[in-house]
């Protein structure tokens, strides 16, 4: 019987895939919004670390922490880690919350109010 490469019940290839589906989401809805006018984002990735700086140079930042199979999250409300649910979702560790919403929220809290990742 094989057991995952993690406590979190996930193997190492299957974090790294989820992160970076994630990532490259990310970064799609961004050169999305550009082409269409919506919004300027500029994003920065440096491995598994995306530097999202806002029209109003506010930053968040979305980072890899593969040691934990997690995906943290820096913004001026705080700093959040989430870890994938059974059903693909990252959830926040404390709260529950699922990390594109409280992306989109701390985007318009910060900068650009109306934004959904």
């Amino acid at each position: 019987m094989s057991l995952p490469d993690s406590p979190y019940g996930l193997s190492d290839a299957q974090y790294d895939a989820a992160i970076r589906a994630t990532l490259s989401r990310i970064e799609a809805t961004l050169d999305r919004w550009l082409e269409e006018d919506v919004v300027d984002i500029d994003a920065a990735r440096t491995g598994g670390m995306l530097t999202l700086t806002l029209p109003n140079r506010s930053q968040l930042i979305v980072n890899a922490q593969p040691p934990l199979h997690e995906l943290w999250l820096a913004a001026r409300r705080g700093g959040f880690h989430f870890r994938l649910d059974g059903q693909g979702a990252w959830r926040d560790t404390k709260t529950g919350d699922e990390f594109f919403a409280l992306l989109s929220a701390c985007a318009c809290e910060q900068s650009v109010p109306g934004l959904v990742f």
